[in-house]
């Protein structure tokens, strides 16, 4: 660990060398100290270009600084701090100098620029938060959230990686230790001017907005909290001490080794609440509940544990989307649902039974921002376990990922219904079909990867998938017409999506069928055949 720390304060990336530039993929700009992506020199060259781009916005509130609890993240905090301060950033920081889950960053900014007066006057906040989310131990991350607490557009991200870059291909100042062309003050100095707040605290006590606490406090359910050893933990605490709940958090530990975390299903450290592998230690003890949770390092994803075990995020998004289209009677119809377009199908037909209307978009939670701050977009989830929606009476809650959030919801549908997340989806199944779903990862050339750009839905001329015909072949998201960065192919009973990773020399696969596992197979191995011939 300290090697790593070492490399991180020590190494500098060459701004020559595509893979050690500053690169804002879905969730900010991620990498390794030892790998050279994940520097002092990127920390300070990010909150240099943040503290420009606020000016060129005209943000003058204070921004929210967060970090979690990665061995990166502390070093990392520090040198934001460093550089925001120097900027004559009003930097506002957990009290006693704590980590932050991202949902409290994002309900900090909606909360202050909610103040007609700030509003008014211009005074709007923003946030950053340092986290690689559910990454290794040895990753490092940073993420922006500009005044609507969401993440940032790609025209915002885009701005700051370039001006980042710049600053990095300046090099070393000759007049001092840093870049040069970044202002920095010393650590003790940045410590003193920053002012201290009760986030935590004040999320924690707003939560009755959004979801119905009194329903989970009068039903006295037995709840269990796994933090993962995460941001999770502090949120947990005071959750426990405001509203009383029985709730036993079954670990406490944080160790930025994360030595305590069972390795994922490829043998990695991962701290990802999804994944039955890396949730084993809650799953042993589940009947000792009857719910319970997990939440990833920066608490922005869910994992929900019942006796059926570890429901898998699709099932528990329609769950969530199904209930609160019949208990949030202040919400208005107009309101739509949005999901990603790789996330279940169970969905679609769930908002339609509904009468409502859908909204799809590509992958990432960043698309959901204008509608949740909007609010005329009343939920938004993604297959990979992140989603929010908005208070009882439709307004923004946060406006990235909540998993605290969805975890009370949980309970919430538990109090209320008397049934337990996996007996609700069970009843769906029984009313809107059975639907199986897999991703496969497949490997890919550059070459591969740079042709699904190029992809149109002329390029693919079968007419027939897993002995259906073709309903639509689409390379934009029917929500919004952004571009997927890949192709989605649909029939009446099954689809499948693929897309390029961002980071590895592979593409994904993401299939579902809702007439059984044969059918699933046969649409995964069409797809591969397909995605050959076109790419």
């Amino acid at each position: 660990m300290q090697a790593l720390l070492n490399a991180f304060h020590e190494r500098k990336p060459d701004p020559a060398e595509p893979t050690q530039r500053v690169q804002f993929g879905t969730s900010g700009h991620r990498g390794s100290a030892l790998a050279a992506t994940f520097n002092a020199d990127h920390i300070l060259a990010i909150a240099q270009a943040v503290a420009e781009y606020r000016r060129e916005q005209g943000y003058t509130g204070p921004l929210y600084l967060g970090y979690d609890t990665h061995a990166l993240s502390r070093p990392a905090w520090e040198c934001a701090l460093q550089v925001l301060v120097a900027n004559d950033v009003a930097v506002r920081i957990e009290a006693g100098e704590g980590v932050t889950a991202t949902p409290v960053i994002s309900r900090a900014i909606l909360a202050h620029n909610s103040d007609a007066h700030n509003a008014e006057v211009g005074a709007l906040a923003d946030g950053l938060i340092i986290t690689p989310s559910h990454n290794p131990p040895e990753d490092g991350g940073i993420k922006y959230n500009p005044a609507h607490g969401g993440p940032a557009d790609t025209d915002a991200t885009g701005w700051i990686q370039d001006r980042a870059n710049a600053l990095l291909a300046q090099g070393v100042s000759s007049m001092k230790k840093g870049l040069a062309g970044v202002k920095q003050v010393p650590l003790a100095q940045a410590l003193e001017a920053a002012e201290p707040v009760d986030m935590t605290g004040e999320y924690v006590s707003a939560l009755g907005d959004a979801v119905d606490m009194a329903a989970i406090q009068r039903a006295g359910l037995s709840l269990g909290v796994d933090p993962m050893g995460g941001t999770a933990l502090p949120v947990w605490q005071a959750v426990v001490r405001h509203f009383g709940l029985d709730l036993e958090i079954v670990n406490e530990r944080i160790d930025p080794t994360f030595a305590f975390m069972p390795p994922d299903h490829d043998g990695k450290t991962r701290m990802d609440c999804s994944s039955p592998a890396a949730m084993a230690n809650l799953l042993a003890i589940k009947d000792r509940f009857t719910l319970a949770f997990g939440n990833d390092p920066d608490a922005d994803r869910h994992g929900i544990v019942d006796a059926a075990g570890l429901m898998n995020p699709n099932h528990f998004l329609a769950v969530c989307i199904d209930y609160l289209l019949t208990h949030r009677p202040q919400w208005s119809a107009e309101l739509k649902i949005g999901k990603t377009l790789v996330s279940s199908s169970m969905i679609d037909r769930v908002v339609a039974d509904h009468g409502r209307a859908l909204y799809e978009v590509p992958v990432g939670f960043k698309w959901f921002v204008e509608g949740m701050h909007g609010r005329w977009l009343a939920f938004g989830g993604e297959e990979s376990a992140g989603a929010s929606f908005l208070t009882l009476d439709g307004k923004p809650w946060s406006t990235d990922k909540d998993g605290i959030l969805l975890c009370l919801l949980a309970a919430e549908i538990t109090a209320v219904t008397g049934k337990t997340p996996s007996e609700h989806y069970r009843a769906l199944t029984e009313r809107h079909g059975e639907p199986f779903y897999r991703r496969v990862d497949t490997p890919c050339t550059p070459e591969q990867k740079a042709a699904f750009k190029g992809l149109t839905p002329e390029r693919l001329t079968a007419t027939e998938l897993a002995g259906e015909p073709i309903e639509s072949v689409l390379v934009n998201a029917p929500g919004n017409g952004a571009p997927i960065g890949g192709l989605k192919v649909v029939t009446a009973n099954g689809w499948f999506a693929a897309r390029p990773s961002g980071t590895e020399s592979l593409y994904k696969i993401y299939a579902e069928s809702f007439v059984g596992e044969a059918h699933l197979a046969q649409l995964l191995d069409e797809a591969k055949a397909l995605l050959d011939e076109v790419l």
